[in-house]
């Protein structure tokens, strides 16, 4: 079992909880997302607080921290853009009828998702929205990114409509409708409606390179798409309860669920390799990192996994309500929770014995392999008397 963590440092700097938690390309800072209508900023080097923005006029939903720029989103229907030197909101973006409940930025766009059953893409400098997407039957609940390049080989590229041309970047939209939908950014015409869930779609995942796209729902699977065809490859159907999260690490597909646990995929023939245990609630949020897999629960406790063997190395303990997001820096744990916390805790333990353990399996596997090669080669050694004496 696993041994109970304290936190390093617990920040309790927002007034509401906090809903979600983004971390900076380049690692320096934190962005949190709370309940009270505010985002901060946090440093990762000395775990202060470092901005504070105010003017959203309902709780944020969701947030995204770029090294400059700050985004928020919220139950107000508006979008922000901040300044993370001064604080300033340098943008509003406007449009949307009802509740944003996720954004995402790629290149100069910025993509929106909202309670008002549609999608919308904006100029992140000129704060003016380019495109809507309109055609889901209720709200969109999350996004994806890609571009055709990324995906389409080139005669299939030369098969694309003229007007496609102009921009390859397609929108993946997954909603409560039960339908994920792919979208070409420059037209805002629906390219594919992915048909087979039968409950609301919560998470995407995408795999460009290798052009799926993968889904989890309240229907209790995971689907996984060709999001050039539109083909669904697979099903996933093991859990018991609704798929929350995903996350994808060298073709293994780890998903949360609303029944307690985690399940380790491997993508490419759909087998279900490992299942992890322990949780007393939904897993509401999970991230993979040097072989180890934290999650976060309703039941307020994070955790971390062996992700091989699926043995629970560590209990973090101290928040009162679900952990909504975590992030994973310098060997430093951070957890986001609906108490209003952030916390941070020390995982280099952890990390230095998985480590350890990897080298050794890693070595032992080496010894394994060179005694293959041996065997392998007194063997063909053992083949090439037996034939020289048969005069073969």
């Amino acid at each position: 079992m696993g041994n109970s963590g304290s936190a390093v440092k617990v920040c309790t700097d927002h007034q509401g909880g906090i809903n979600w938690l983004s971390l900076s390309p380049d690692g320096q800072r934190l962005l949190t997302g709370s309940e009270d209508g505010t985002a901060r900023l946090w440093s990762t080097a000395d775990s202060q607080c470092h901005g504070h923005f105010q003017g959203h006029e309902s709780y944020i939903t969701f947030c995204h921290l770029e090294n400059e720029a700050a985004f928020t989103c919220s139950a107000d229907h508006t979008i922000r853009k901040w300044d993370v030197m001064t604080g300033q909101c340098l943008a509003i973006y406007r449009g949307h009828t009802s509740i944003v409940n996720r954004i995402l930025v790629a290149k100069d766009y910025l993509f929106s998702g909202s309670y008002d059953r549609t999608a919308r893409c904006w100029s992140v400098d000129k704060e003016k929205q380019i495109q809507e997407f309109r055609g889901h039957r209720n709200c969109v609940l999350t996004l994806a990114h890609y571009s055709s390049r990324d995906v389409l080989e080139e005669e299939e590229e030369e098969e694309e409509e003229e007007e496609e041309k102009v921009s390859r970047d397609l929108l993946v939209t997954g909603s409560t409708d039960c339908t994920v939908k792919v979208w070409w950014v420059s037209s805002g015409r629906c390219y594919q409606t992915l048909l087979g869930h039968t409950g609301a779609v919560l998470c995407l995942i995408l795999d460009a390179p290798n052009r799926e796209l993968f889904s989890g729902s309240t229907d209790y699977t995971i689907r996984t798409w060709n999001i050039v065809t539109g083909e669904q490859l697979k099903v996933f159907k093991e859990h018991q309860g609704s798929v929350i999260c995903l996350e994808l690490v060298n073709r293994h597909l780890y998903s949360g669920s609303a029944d307690r646990t985690v399940k380790c995929w491997l993508v490419d023939t759909g087998e279900r390799i490992q299942t992890y245990k322990a949780h007393k609630h939904s897993v509401s949020t999970l991230k993979y990192h040097a072989g180890i897999l934290f999650t976060g629960s309703g039941d307020a406790c994070a955790r971390a996994f062996n992700s091989k063997s699926g043995v629970l190395q560590k209990i973090f303990r101290g928040h009162k309500f679900i952990i909504n997001c975590i992030q994973i820096h310098n060997e430093l744990l951070y957890t986001a929770s609906h108490d209003g916390t952030l916390r941070i805790w020390d995982i280099r333990g952890i990390c230095k014995r998985n480590k350890r353990r990897l080298k050794k399996e890693r070595s032992a596997q080496g010894r394994s392999s060179q005694k293959g090669s041996l065997s392998r080669l007194f063997n063909n050694k053992v083949g090439c008397m037996v034939q020289q004496e048969n005069g073969e």
